[in-house]
């Protein structure tokens, strides 16, 4: 009797777990879409701004980074072409979320 009712605790211990990792897995998905479907200023954005831009990684996030810290801020979206890793594909499925200002 006592073994059951040890392993009806950890079952229900276990199930009480699930929700809130469902939970968890929406609000990242869902503070990803609002920062993706929102403006990043390149020039002042944070590695983790950057990254909810789509194509733009952990790697990518830091070259920008470090770009607009030697070279002082992008004057337009189209400078973003000098760092490495954006190519026009890329500028053109973020152009539309991202600002110089």
């Amino acid at each position: 009797m006592k073994t059951l009712v040890n392993r009806l605790i950890v079952v229900i211990c276990l199930l009480s777990l699930i929700p809130s990792v469902g939970f968890s897995a929406q609000a990242r998905t869902e503070k990803t879409s609002l920062t993706a479907t929102s403006m990043v200023s390149v020039n002042s954005a944070t590695a983790e701004q950057l990254q909810a831009l789509s194509g733009i990684g952990e790697v990518t996030a830091r070259r920008i980074i470090d770009y607009r810290a030697a070279n002082g801020p992008f004057d337009q979206v189209e400078d973003l072409l000098d760092v490495k890793g954006i190519g026009p594909g890329t500028l053109d499925r973020i152009r539309e979320h991202i600002s110089v200002n």
